[in-house]
């Protein structure tokens, strides 16, 4: 028996009842305000909730349509709720999934923000985030764990994520050039060693399954989700309108230079450009919103990467914060009207930042539904997943060292900084705590610490 009461048979051996509209809007609804834990979490939420409990899509499908998510530019666990939505309910089945992803964490994310320009330099404030720091480098590296634990079932992956930690960390090659690169990797792997490259295996159980599923191994592509030149068309002028609507206003209102108008711009191309989820975004992020314009201080951005990990949602949300912080500080709207500027700044870049995910899923949905036993296909995808891993672990380096040496490696090393991270790293991999307890406890240790030690 089940904890309904359903006779285990009956579980395994026949798939679910169909999904109505209304039920899986609900599941989407909730999925947003408890996907906590970054993409790794929130992708072992979906894989328990979607694969194991409610049966709506298989093992292999489910890791089919992750390794395709894990390949475009943007979050993967945004673009997996809205792959499994759309094939579950067509184009608005989608859109919901993807929109209820994000809608909490915006909404959250303005208010904390608020919360943290308007008050940040409050003592109270001040230590919170003094402890929050450290938690968020050693979750970081969990996360590039709970990929890698899933993702790396043999050397030759694990040659991959080495060599793309290698390449991103030391030899600085652009993230592009090491997606393609191990995308060729696997292409010519799945010809000469197939057993290597084949997928499934991301959760570290290719073969097992946990009973007949709604969208099953062998279930038919429904019909709107089979590839028409027509649909393909309509999308991609939809996409191209609904860019250049808000991207043409907000340059004849603020001009090319308007921060507003370079804000949408900054995140279109992050949008288009980046790869392999948040982790792998936030480099980027750092670089153009920190270093070339100036939206933010290097400590405004890891303050905000820990607000982004004790938020539901996807972590690249963090462009939230960035958009807030951004247009509050330069008072795009004018000295009375900080919190305005800052509101409308984070749902503009959020806007900017997911409508290609939407489009990547709805576009190229199709074109993945078909290829789900082709082994040229899914070898490639594979290995690209597996240099993922390595890029996370370059941003764990890269925050560790912001964090433990806050004045470069000329100034001095925070040990006490050390010491929570070492604290969090413990709780998170030895103990297997909850992310936001964690966060808790370090934030709460990092003001006692800061009030009564330093």
């Amino acid at each position: 028996m089940n904890q309904s009461g359903t006779p285990s048979a009956a579980r395994t051996d026949l798939p679910p009842p169909a999904v109505s509209f209304r039920e899986a809007f609900l599941f989407w609804l909730k999925l947003g305000f408890i996907s906590f834990g970054g993409p790794a979490g929130q992708i072992s939420i979906m894989h328990q909730e979607l694969v194991e409990n409610r049966r709506w899509i298989s093992e292999r499908r489910f890791l089919h349509a992750l390794n395709y998510c894990m390949v475009l530019p943007g979050p993967e666990a945004q673009q997996l709720a809205t792959y499994i939505g759309w094939l579950m309910h067509r184009s608005w089945g989608g859109i919901v999934a993807g929109v209820l992803f994000v809608l909490p964490s915006l909404l959250i994310l303005i208010a904390l923000s608020w919360v943290y320009i308007a008050f940040g330099n409050l003592p109270l404030v001040a230590g919170l985030f003094y402890g929050i720091k450290p938690a968020v480098t050693a979750i970081v590296l969990q996360a590039a764990h709970r990929i890698g634990s899933r993702a790396l079932k043999n050397n030759a992956l694990w040659a991959i994520a080495a060599a793309s930690f290698v390449a991103i960390f030391a030899l600085q090659l652009p993230f592009p050039a090491i997606i393609a690169a191990a995308a060729l990797i696997g292409y010519v792997g799945g010809r000469i060693a197939p057993d290597r490259f084949k997928t499934g295996g991301a959760h570290g159980m290719a073969d097992q399954s946990f009973g007949a599923a709604l969208i099953d191994d062998h279930t038919p592509t429904p019909r709107h989700a089979q590839f028409r030149w027509r649909t393909l068309s309509w999308i991609a002028t939809a996409g191209a309108l609904l860019w250049a609507l808000p991207m043409g206003l907000l340059t004849a209102f603020y001009g090319w230079h308007g921060a507003l108008t370079q804000m949408g711009w900054f995140f279109t191309k992050a949008a288009l450009l980046t790869f392999g989820g948040a982790y792998a975004v936030l480099p980027y992020v750092y670089q153009g919103a920190v270093e070339h314009y100036g939206w933010l201080t290097p400590t405004q951005m890891i303050d905000g990467l820990a607000l982004g990990e004790t938020t539901p949602g996807p972590l690249i949300m963090v462009v939230a914060f960035v958009g807030f912080v951004g247009a509050y500080v330069k008072a795009v709207f004018g000295p009375d009207s900080l919190f305005l500027a800052g509101a409308a700044a984070a749902t503009l870049v959020t806007w900017f930042t997911f409508l290609p995910s939407f489009l990547f899923i709805l576009a190229g949905g199709p074109l993945i539904e078909a290829t789900h036993h082709d082994l040229k296909f899914t070898a490639p995808l594979t290995a690209i997943t597996a240099a993922v891993v390595g890029v996370i672990l370059n941003l764990a380096v890269f925050f560790g060292y912001h964090v433990l040496w806050p004045q470069g490696f000329a100034g001095a090393f925070d040990w006490i900084s050390a010491l929570i991270a070492l604290a969090a790293a413990v709780a998170l991999f030895r103990f297997k705590r909850n992310v936001i307890h964690v966060i808790a406890a370090c934030a709460v240790s990092g003001l006692a610490l800061k009030m009564w030690v330093l």
